[in-house]
């Protein structure tokens, strides 16, 4: 759940890994100063600003912007850094110096690395401010927090600096500001179409209804696809040991976005900075369709509030006078319309023009089975971050579809509903259709995590009390990519719950003993994917409790579960396995609108991450692993 922070309060952070988010709706700048013991900064090395962006566990934008992320790795600070302080300033103009004030309140938070929200604090009651300390994250007695400041400057950047302790502030803030200035000078203005999604429908919204400020703010500033460290050198100031960036040009017609580029987020990997840019446009998809959404809301609600006024006046009932007004709202509700939607196609063609360059650039992992980087495949020599479970899209814009990532190690099982099911084509599966297209989604996925991770370091079991998915099965046992034959019959559940229920409970003993590898011979220390086919048939209450345990416990010990299963089989437990359902993810053979976003709440089309027919690099990506799991014993 989101902590709301307000000024002086702090939150705990579980995670050493953080992301922080800035929206403001004017380009600023962010910076980090770090702090020892005292909170003292220590010299101009100790900051991390557009001059300088990347320090020892911290990375932040080269360049003013209306949103920010900065990343920070908690854990590879240095030892004497107890405080990270993060600063927004506004950029110096040739008129004077903007102030707070006068813009939107800027808004931050800390999330995780895949997106969600540990906190977030909007700073509000600022006035003649240029400058302010926005979060700070400390330490005590080895546990970091973050703390909601909002300490603001009227005396800008330098001010600012020299409250943190800073020697030389008035020197650093200067090469700050020319490093900014620098960079918006090597910017192409952007046109008003290039405003925040949506704004120019939005705004139009908002100037007829300001009783509807939130359609004019639900998108948050203007998405930037310019890659945060294009220089080509840096070349040292006169003013200060920092040196000041010297940028590349990059060529882009007159009044267009620079290109997208593969990798262009926050990141200590290029994995991980393609998973950062995957996520951000998630977001910014599903923002700029919340602002195209709620400007055409308003454009309706608008037109049916002006005809009602016309039809009130009995005298405009006939006659050309109503027709006349009739026709004048209409002409209205069309024009909102139109507005709002050329600002939509413009934001979509950003993010498919994004969306082209990623694809081709993502990993194994993060790839469809159609894209070549599976046709080179080689077992990888250490797990990724992530593993794409299929794709997500809007109504909106079909033809844009989002990878749906997922973090490694798994935190909750996966169920495949393998119940009668309506395909987007208008064509009905029943329930034998179903369940085989079912099994062919869960060996998929059982496949790509097999192929994902080093030899010998995951294993598949499956149960499959009937035999009822063997011909699915077959990729992964001729293959001989799973750890054993599928189970059948009542005995062969109980025999393999029973053995993964005991590698549970001794590998949770070992971990609270310190002694996470002293397992005995017998257990396989690998990590574990249980395929369950036809759940609930060939289970008794005894199995039905162990394979809840499984999904709870297993998660934190590296045991997961893939079911495949049609929840009306198990209507006879009633309510004793709501428990069950609600801690898994539920993910469809055919594409189904079923998964929110965690920004808008918008429901999304999932498509399952399947092989192209008639491809056979399912079975040449696991004959490739199952020869290297031979050669490595």
């Amino acid at each position: 759940m989101t902590a709301e922070l307000v000024r002086g309060q702090n939150h705990p952070l579980s995670q050493a890994r953080v992301e922080i988010r800035v929206s403001t709706g004017v380009p600023v700048l962010v910076g980090a100063a770090l702090g020892d013991e005292h909170g003292t900064v220590r010299g101009a090395r100790w900051v991390a600003h557009p001059g300088a962006p990347t320090l020892p566990g911290i990375e932040v934008s080269g360049q003013a912007a209306a949103d920010h992320r900065l990343a920070v790795d908690l854990a590879a600070l240095p030892e004497a850094v107890h405080r990270v302080a993060v600063f927004l300033a506004l950029p110096t103009q040739p008129g004077g110096t903007l102030r707070f004030g006068a813009v939107a309140a800027p808004r931050t938070a800390v999330t995780a690395p895949d997106g969600t929200e540990i906190a977030r604090f909007t700073l509000t009651g600022l006035d003649a401010e240029s400058a302010v300390v926005a979060l700070e994250l400390y330490r005590r007695n080895d546990a970091w927090k973050v703390r909601a400041v909002g300490q603001g400057y009227a005396r800008g950047l330098p001010a600012l600096l020299a409250d943190q302790g800073l020697a030389g502030a008035e020197e650093l803030a200067a090469v700050i500001q020319e490093a900014v200035a620098v960079g918006l000078a090597r910017t192409v203005p952007a046109p008003r179409s290039q405003d925040a999604p949506g704004d120019a429908a939005r705004q139009q919204a908002a100037s007829s209804d300001a009783q509807r400020p939130e359609v004019a703010r639900a998108a948050g500033g203007r998405i930037d696809y310019s890659h945060p460290r294009r220089r080509a050198a840096t070349a040292p100031s006169a003013s200060s040991e920092t040196p000041a960036p010297v940028m590349e040009e990059v060529p882009v017609a007159d009044g267009q976005p620079a290109p997208p580029v593969a990798g262009d987020a926050v990141g200590w990997s290029m994995e991980e900075r393609l998973y950062n840019q995957v996520w951000g446009m998630f977001e910014d998809l599903a923002r700029t369709t919340a602002a195209y959404r709620s400007a055409v809301d308003f454009a309706d609600s608008r037109l049916e509030k002006e005809l009602d006024q016309a039809l009130a006046d009995p005298r405009n009932r006939l006659g050309g006078t109503g027709e006349a007004a009739r026709e004048a709202a209409q002409a209205r509700h069309t024009q909102l319309a139109d507005q709002a939607r050329a600002a939509f196609d413009r934001d979509l063609a950003q993010l498919t023009a994004e969306s082209e360059v990623v694809e081709p650039a993502l990993p194994p992992a993060f790839a469809r089975w159609d894209n070549p980087a599976w046709h080179g495949y080689r077992v990888p020599a250490a797990p990724p971050m992530a593993l794409r479970l299929g794709d997500l899209c809007l109504p909106e814009c079909a033809s844009l579809r989002i990878p749906l990532l997922a973090r490694l190690p798994l935190e909750r099982g996966l169920w495949i509903d393998s119940g009668p099911l309506e395909g987007p084509d208008g064509t009905f599966h029943d329930s034998a259709s179903a369940r085989r297209l079912a099994m062919e989604s869960a060996v998929a996925l059982a496949a790509r995590l097999l192929a994902v991770h080093p030899a010998g370091e995951f294993a598949v079991q499956v149960v499959d009390p009937a035999g009822a998915g063997a011909e699915a099965l077959l990729p992964l046992v001729r293959t001989g990519a799973v750890a054993a034959v599928p189970a059948s019959g009542a005995a062969g559940v109980a025999e393999v719950l029973e053995r993964l229920t005991r590698r549970v409970d001794l590998t949770q003993m070992a971990v609270r003993g310190g002694a996470a590898e002293a397992l005995p011979p017998d257990v396989d220390a690998a990590q574990q994917l249980l395929i369950v086919n036809d759940f609930p048939h060939g289970f008794d209450d005894r199995a039905v409790t162990r394979l809840r345990y499984l999904a709870d416990e297993g998660p934190a010990v590296g045991v997961h579960l893939l079911m495949v299963a049609d929840r009306e089989d198990a209507e006879a437990y009633g309510p004793l396995l709501d428990p069950l359902w609600r801690s898994l993810m539920r993910l469809t053979p055919v594409p189904d609108d079923h998964l929110a976003d965690p920004w808008v709440g918008h429901a999304w089309t999932y498509e399952p991450c399947l092989v192209p027919p008639g491809s056979r690099v399912l079975e040449q990506v696991l004959t490739e692993l199952t020869e290297a799991r031979t050669k490595r014993k």
